[in-house]
């Protein structure tokens, strides 16, 4: 494992104010569309807004809009801390 792989999580590892560039999503089919269309696309920083009360779903910051992800949704994002 390089040093950069080290370095790589899921998005719902992430805390508030935490940000982290997108390397991929390990997800198929409509899913996988679902999240490139909202801008989850490789390379893209993603900034960790809020949480929610019981802490499900997290809004984040992604190109300049705010989405909301459950944690099993977030947890097929692979992203680098950054």
């Amino acid at each position: 494992m390089d040093e950069a792989q080290k370095n790589h999580c899921t998005l719902d590892d992430l805390s508030t104010k935490e940000k982290a560039k997108v390397i991929r999503i390990d997800a198929k089919g409509p899913f996988k569309k679902r999240l490139l269309e909202m801008g989850f696309v490789q390379g893209t920083i993603v900034e960790v807004i809020k949480y929610a009360p019981l802490k499900d779903p997290v809004e984040y910051l992604v190109k300049g809009y705010h989405v909301s992800l459950r944690h099993e949704e977030a947890q097929k994002i692979i992203v680098e801390r950054i």
